[in-house]
């Protein structure tokens, strides 16, 4: 099966991640809001300390971000430091050694492609229902020594993060915002730029903190910032993502937009079902097919 294929609602090698409740409030809450979850894959085998150990020794190189974890929030990517140990060292110390490390795509091995499989598979119904198949499935795993920060910043997919190990404190800003993300932003970051978002004191008080202990999990919209505060011990997370035709026309327009900014002609505004926006989406293709 390609990644990029909608999910199939037949998988079941792994355990029910979600609990009817939790399928209720994703439900409630999908695509546009911000929920807790509850879940029940903590102390799977597959998350114990050895086996992701093994499984970061066998990730390619390019797959992989660790560094230290006590970050200030608006740290420039070209200012993160490293932590000096490799990749295997940090996972099995990072008990003690006071470092963050993300494992991407983690699906390309077999047993976490299962894992991540059948999860989707319980809520693709309702995601269907909303903004169509799910497209560009991924998985990644988050380990965090105690007292971690990971900065603000935003990411292009939906996404639901399940604590596995530990507690940490996610603080979800809305997304679309323009005081948090202006549009320039936005079109940057869908033309490659870094996830990491320039922070002020000031939009402390538009985020909502929510507290994860194992079991618990977060819904979080296509491009909401956030930033993440572990907790006194270490903390292990899964996060499970999908693109949809929502995401990828968002993306689309304010690629437009960038294009037509680069020219001083006015931006196509960006509704909240860019997917309907079918005329600017074409001429977004157009411009890109001529080489704009």
């Amino acid at each position: 099966m390609s990644l990029h294929d909608p999910i199939d609602p037949g998988v079941a090698s792994a355990p029910r991640a979600f609990p009817e409740s939790a399928r209720v409030a994703f439900g409630a809450a999908y695509p546009d809001a911000a929920t807790k979850l509850h879940h029940e894959l903590a102390g799977h085998p597959l998350f114990s300390r050895e086996a992701l150990a093994q499984l970061a020794e066998r990730m390619p190189a390019d797959r992989v971000e660790y560094n230290p974890g006590k970050l200030p929030l608006g740290i420039r990517p070209e200012d993160v430091p490293t932590n000096g140990l490799t990749l295997g060292e940090t996972v099995r110390t990072i008990d003690s050694n006071g470092s963050w490390v993300v494992m991407k795509n983690v699906e390309r091995d077999p047993a976490y492609a299962a894992m991540l499989d059948a999860a989707l598979a319980e809520l693709a119904p309702i995601v269907a229902r909303r903004t169509g198949p799910m497209l560009h499935r991924e998985a990644f795993i988050f380990l965090s020594s105690p007292e971690s920060v990971t900065p603000f910043h935003m990411d292009p997919e939906h996404n639901i993060l399940l604590q596995i190990e530990g507690e940490k404190t996610m603080t979800v800003f809305p997304a679309g915002d323009d005081a948090l993300v202006p549009s320039q932003q936005s079109e940057a970051f869908h033309a490659g730029a870094h996830r990491n978002l320039a922070w002020d004191e000031a939009f402390r008080g538009r985020g909502k903190a929510v507290v994860l202990h194992a079991g618990d999990a977060i819904h979080v919209p296509v491009k909401a910032p956030h930033f993440v505060h572990n907790g006194a011990a270490v903390s292990i997370s899964f996060s499970i993502t999908w693109r949809s035709r929502r995401s990828i026309a968002e993306g689309e327009l304010h690629s437009l937009n960038a294009m037509l900014r680069r020219r001083r002609l006015p931006q196509w505004p960006v509704t909240r079902r860019p997917e309907s926006q079918r005329g600017a989406r074409l001429l977004y293709r157009i411009m890109r097919k001529l080489g704009a």
